[in-house]
């Protein structure tokens, strides 16, 4: 995953050194913000002495960046980063409801592309944004045990409106949604009624889902 990201990265700077040849616009976007969060259903285990059948990063504060160079008037590639303070939730059975058992950092790590509605001199310019790259859960001590941190590999979607009080000051404003995946489990058998004999076991992906809203400013260059 590491490699994966590193070379997300390297592709990203090359693309930055042939469009800053054409003349182009950089804008850096920090942010700040809250994201609601859902985990993962699990198999019903016991965990110092709690039933848990779902585990899930707790909602919170978060904030960031954006870091976009313009390819042409209209599109942009670029790089998202975001932290979200968070802890680690174990939900149990019945009565026993939801346990905090760690302070957690929920990290994500974007390359992205942006596209920009209107013209380059517009007040207000309403945009649309994807990217891939990998969420990174980073866990203080649990119960007393040090547990190591899991990147998993992820996608961001989102949009948002920046207002230019000036060419290279705005007010940005932006929803984002991240879905993580974690694991997939069985999901049954499926047989082609056209093949005979062929069948194939079905996987039912598990995502753990960020929703952001956040507001920042827009700088650009």
């Amino acid at each position: 995953m590491t490699r994966k990201i590193a070379g997300a990265l390297i592709l990203m700077l090359a693309l930055t050194t042939v469009v800053s040849a054409q003349d182009t616009r950089i804008e850096i976007s920090p942010y700040f913000g809250y994201t609601l969060s859902e985990g993962i259903n699990v198999n019903p285990d016991t965990v110092a002495g709690i039933i848990v059948d779902e585990v899930n990063p707790t909602s919170g504060i978060s904030y960031g960046f954006m870091f976009n160079v313009n390819v042409n008037e209209n599109m942009q590639i670029g790089f998202l980063y975001d932290t979200q303070d968070s802890n680690l939730e174990l939900k149990g059975r019945g009565v026993i409801g939801k346990t905090n058992v760690a302070d957690m950092d929920v990290r994500n790590y974007h390359a992205i592309f942006t596209y920009n509605w209107g013209d380059s001199r517009d007040s207000v310019r309403p945009y649309l944004f994807g990217g891939l790259g990998a969420t990174q859960f980073s866990p203080g001590d649990v119960m007393g045990f040090n547990i190591e941190g899991n990147t998993k590999f992820s996608s961001t979607w989102g949009g948002g409106v920046k207002f230019f009080a000036s060419p290279h000051f705005a007010i940005n404003v932006m929803g984002r949604w991240t879905p993580t995946y974690i694991k997939s489990d069985p999901g049954g058998i499926w047989c082609s009624p056209f093949w005979p004999g062929g069948c194939w076991q079905l996987s039912d992906p598990d995502y753990a889902n960020q929703l952001q809203f956040a507001a920042g400013v827009t700088f650009a260059f």
